[in-house]
């Protein structure tokens, strides 16, 4: 019978950082579980922050949302800036939904990337409309300050919509806090509120984070894993990740603690995969390396949002599974994925993170099958600063 290993996970990054800029704007709210990532700690502590210019380093997430937190604070003028990479991914789409409804916000260096400098204002105007296709976070950061203003907000999506779980994440926690919202069709309306009554809001574990488990059980020969604090009809987009590793044999089931991750016996998996990541792309590594380590070809769509992450996930992938004799074709949008019948395992991979927690946590269950040699490791403290341990005691060492 195989043993089960018992895994704690931190609170959700994505839940964590929304609720913290609730908390900002309503101080009645009090939040348990909150993710100890680094990501999170940078959120947290520029929201604090009396200084003028303040470095989120390579917090995306932190410089979107509080893009538009500090554009609704009266008489707070800052600069918001971050890593050399971060100068490089496009806020512009933002600033412009922002600067529509009146906020004023001015490029310091490049137009359309940070640094940008913030001067806050009361604002008014509650109309605004923003390409549906885009990052969620934008839209996400507007819904966030929509009840803080003084006529709320109304957010018109313009064409496909994508990333649709993290805005219905979002539009969940404004409801759990007492804000009402409406979405009909393409139009939704966030209706401004002057008092939260005192609430306490725990967050769930990380599901993003959950992933790399999935694929270790995925891989791994009999080993099964209990993770703690997840629960069902999760907010989290990533809870698909049930469904998705379905197609590699892993089971899940729901405890009063959390849940078990099992690989089915005598599964067989099909040789070819195809799979819509729309609405999961923060996962899409994590997927992309257990399709290799099982020897499954793959194609996975639906991927645009990559090319502006920590790095362009999609080429960092290409490289790095070419290190293994994968065959790879990238699109703007998508990776193929072709494992061809011979291929010739090298004594020792190194693995190039690109500044990317994902890459990282990405690859490491390949160390299952091949030695590795993981390049900037503490890359993993932006999402999960306790991957190494965890991983230690899954019988992984790096």
């Amino acid at each position: 019978m195989s043993k089960t290993i018992s895994i704690r996970i931190s609170g959700s990054k994505s839940e964590a950082n929304r609720m913290l800029i609730l908390k900002k704007l309503f101080h009645s709210i009090s939040i348990e579980n909150l993710s100890n990532s680094k990501d999170t700690n940078v959120l947290e502590n520029a929201l604090n922050s009396k200084n003028a210019v303040v470095n989120i380093g390579h917090a995306g997430t932190a410089m979107r949302f509080l893009t538009a937190y500090f554009s609704c604070v009266e008489g707070r003028e800052i600069v918001l800036t971050g890593s050399e990479r971060m100068q490089e991914r496009p806020i512009k789409i933002l600033v412009d939904a922002l600067s529509e409804l009146g906020a004023d916000i001015s490029y310091i260096k490049k137009e359309g990337f940070p640094p940008i400098k913030i001067k806050g204002k009361e604002i008014l105007k509650s109309t605004v409309s923003i390409n549906g296709n885009v990052s969620s976070q934008y839209i996400s950061a507007l819904l966030l300050i929509g009840a803080s203003l003084k006529n709320g907000l109304q957010i018109e999506l313009l064409g496909k919509i994508t990333s649709i779980p993290y805005i219905k994440m979002t539009l969940s926690l404004l409801h759990q806090i007492g804000i009402k919202t409406k979405w009909e069709n393409n139009i939704i309306t966030v209706f401004p509120i002057t008092k939260i009554y005192k609430t306490t809001i725990v967050i769930e574990s990380d599901w993003s984070s959950a992933s790399y488990f999935y694929s270790f059980v995925a891989l791994a020969d009999g080993k099964n894993i209990h993770l703690s604090h997840f629960k069902d009809n999760s907010l989290q987009g990533d809870a698909d990740l049930i469904e998705i590793y379905k197609n590699f044999g892993v089971t899940t089931s729901f405890d009063a603690k959390g849940i078990l991750l099992k690989k089915e016996k005598d599964f067989k998996i099909n040789k070819h995969l195809v799979l819509d990541l729309t609405n999961t792309p923060d996962i899409a590594q994590t997927i992309a390396v257990t399709c290799f380590g099982l020897g499954i070809s793959c194609a996975l769509t639906g991927l645009h949002t990559l090319k502006i992450k920590e790095t362009d996930r999609l080429v960092a992938l290409k490289k790095e599974l070419e290190k293994f004799g994968a065959k790879i074709r990238i699109t703007e949008d998508s990776l193929h994925m072709r494992i061809p019948e011979n291929i010739t395992k090298n004594d020792v991979i190194s693995i190039k993170t690109y500044q990317d927690h994902r890459m990282a946590m990405a690859f490491a269950p390949l160390g299952l099958f091949y030695t590795l040699n993981i390049e900037n490791k503490n890359v993993v403290e932006k999402s999960y600063p306790n991957f190494w341990k965890d991983f230690e005691k899954i019988g992984l060492r790096f």
